[in-house]
């Protein structure tokens, strides 16, 4: 099965998912973000010298390292290879319940759920655990669940050049579940469609079906 490294273009408008997003100054050193980590221990009314908490902030930077890796990946690194070796296959892929989490950004806090994605490929295919790093590298970055949603369909769509793109969300959002109205369990559904997928309702319909369907 031969591959193909696609070179394209930068379209200013959708330069998100060809780079890794650039900070807008220099970077925190690691000793002062333990010292931030300090300070909010300490306004949270605890005592950051206590025996319990001394390690407290070098375990919390290191795991906004894992947390917020998706800051240092970029969409293009991981959809560029393709596979030709598809016969007269001109269907849909789905690739369906993929688990993620990521974080919102308006209180910091976890959202966890699955993510749902087809494409109708043109001649060439990506490999299917391609689309479930994708949704990593925007997912572990602070987000709404509509740009999350957003991001993975123009990256498949801008990059992969298909005859259309569709993603669903469903999403349980910890700063609803265990903060504010404190409604757990409710779940958020966004959806969204390129191509075939958004000129044809039969086929949001089937897309819909499939991604319900046996084994959920």
């Amino acid at each position: 099965m031969d591959a193909v490294v696609k070179k394209l273009s930068v379209d200013p408008m959708r330069a998100e998912v060809y780079a890794a997003p650039v900070p807008p100054g220099p970077r925190p050193s690691r000793a002062e973000a333990e010292a931030a980590v300090r300070v909010l221990l300490a306004y949270a009314g605890d005592d950051p010298a206590r025996e319990g908490l001394i390690e407290t902030p070098k375990r919390v930077v290191a795991a906004f390292d894992e947390l917020y890796s998706g800051y240092r990946e970029s969409p293009i690194e991981i959809l560029d290879r393709t596979f030709s070796e598809i016969g007269t296959y001109d269907d849909l892929v789905l690739v369906r319940d993929i688990s993620f989490h990521s974080h919102c950004e308006h209180h910091m806090m976890p959202f966890v759920g699955k993510a749902h994605i087809a494409y109708v490929p043109v001649e060439r295919v990506v490999g299917l655990s391609k689309l479930a790093r994708l949704v990593d590298v925007f997912g572990r970055r602070l987000q709404t669940q509509e740009h999350l949603t957003s991001q993975i369909v123009v990256a498949i769509d801008e990059i992969l050049k298909p005859r259309g793109v569709a993603v669903m969300i469903e999403a349980e959002h910890t700063c609803m579940s265990l903060r504010g109205v404190e409604k757990p369990g409710a779940l958020t559904v966004t959806t969204q469609f390129t191509g075939m997928f958004r000129n044809d309702p039969t086929e949001q319909v089937r897309f819909i079906n499939l991604v319900r369907g046996p084994g959920r």
